[in-house]
């Protein structure tokens, strides 16, 4: 197994600073066709393609950008950079490595939908992506791309930089929409949703940054190619974003249908010290923690339905046999337990006393009434958390509940 380079395939190949370096290995080829085919062609592109969301949910990119496009007035379009969920990296890289390619895929969706302002809300400790986007901006307004009346059309659009103040929770759209407007980072209750009512409440476009990326080589090489990446339940590259025990972490773009075990075991070398992988968790913090033997699970949209979850962002935490896994979750509880909005009861109470539980067991004091509260709990929160912070942090608990119950029970003394 090795690597499908597409959206990395100019990382260090290219400077990301230069936009010539970038139009003269075909940057901005994929806009001028998009506006050549027109709105429908390109949604229809993206459509046959099978693109889905690649910031967590996995959610036909198609779909919500027809509904954009069908809602009148003015519109807008954001590109969600705020990778705020630990053990994720990749929208990083893509920032800083190949900034127009991102940048392109803004303008071909802004395009698309009829969008005529777009804004970049990113992680506010991202200062070298920062630097490197806003440069990037005055690059392609420079050239023509971004503006008024881009590449001779009747379309104009303007792009500006947005950087986040450090809060988990605007990685959530509507949250993400509240700090935009200068309000409080805190989630809404849908519907409406962003397509219908978003940004000044008016119809919005929220795509991650992969998601972004994959526009213009969709574009380029026609929906009906790209579909042939992948497999079934899944078209397309993901980057992985590789890290613990492994000997070689970082970052990686795989076709969806590869393995788990595949990935850690030929791109990342294996286990760092050679000792046996206990775990892995999958999408972050907030993702399932899985054991070694379901490393053979292939990576796409439907695969991690035995978990409950997508492969979402694309991280691999890989733990090995020295970690405690009543340790792992307790110290994911306490980070959403600090990033909580407070908006929602379930989610503002709910982790302060998952925390005290998971204290209990680490201290060899937990009761069966404490493990009992704490599996009803964790699923209470899942079920009735406003927005995806309080919907998915217990998704930890959940699973090594299911997959480890032995590291819960004999921490029980009564």
């Amino acid at each position: 197994m090795k690597e499908t380079a597409l959206l990395t395939k100019r990382f260090g190949k290219i400077n990301p600073l230069s936009i010539d370096e970038y139009i003269s290995v075909g940057g901005y080829q994929a806009l001028k066709k998009a506006i050549k085919i027109g709105k429908k062609q390109i949604i229809n592109e993206i459509k046959l393609a099978g693109l889905t969301g690649r910031g967590g949910a996995a959610f036909p990119t198609y779909f919500k950008m027809n509904a954009v496009k069908n809602e009148m007035g003015e519109k807008f379009i954001i590109c969600n950079a705020d990778e705020g969920e630990p053990g994720n990296f990749k929208d990083r890289y893509l920032l800083e490595q190949d900034p127009h390619q991102v940048l392109e895929g803004l303008i071909i969706s802004a395009y698309a939908v009829g969008a005529t302002k777009g804004y970049i809300y990113t992680r506010g400790e991202y200062t070298n992506a920062i630097t490197i986007m806003n440069l990037a901006i005055k690059a392609a307004t420079r050239n023509g791309f971004i503006g008024k009346n881009i590449l001779g059309s009747n379309h104009s659009f303007d792009v500006e930089l947005r950087r986040g103040c450090g809060s988990y929770v605007c990685g959530e759209e509507s949250a993400l929409i509240a700090s935009l407007e200068g309000n409080a980072g805190r989630s809404r209750v849908k519907p409406p949703y962003p397509t219908q009512k978003g940004l000044f409440g008016k119809p919005t476009l929220i795509n991650n940054v992969e998601t972004l990326a994959n526009l213009p080589h969709i574009v380029s090489m026609s929906g009906t190619n790209y579909s042939k990446l992948g497999n079934e339940n899944a078209k397309g590259t993901k980057l992985i974003s590789l890290s613990g025990h492994v000997k070689k972490p970082g970052l990686y773009e795989v076709e969806y249908g590869v393995t788990i075990r595949d990935v850690i075991t030929v791109l990342g070398r294996g286990s760092k010290y050679d000792r046996p992988i206990k775990m892995v968790q999958l999408g972050g913090a907030s993702g399932p923690i899985v054991p070694n033997r379901l490393l053979d699970m292939p990576i796409d949209n439907a695969s991690f339905d035995i978990c409950k979850s997508k492969i979402a962002s694309g991280a691999i935490i890989v733990m090995d046999e020295t970690v405690d896994v009543i340790d792992v979750v307790y110290r994911n509880m306490l980070f959403f337990e600090h990033e909580s909005c407070g908006k929602c009861t379930p989610c503002r109470d709910g982790h302060p006393h998952l925390v005290r539980l998971l204290r209990h067991f680490l201290d060899y004091k937990a009761t069966k009434h404490d493990l009992e509260t704490f599996k009803s709990l964790s699923e209470m929160m899942i079920e009735s958390s406003i927005c995806g912070l309080g919907q998915s942090s217990s998704s930890s608990i959940v699973t090594t509940l299911e997959y480890f119950p032995e590291e819960f029970e004999k921490r029980i003394t009564c």
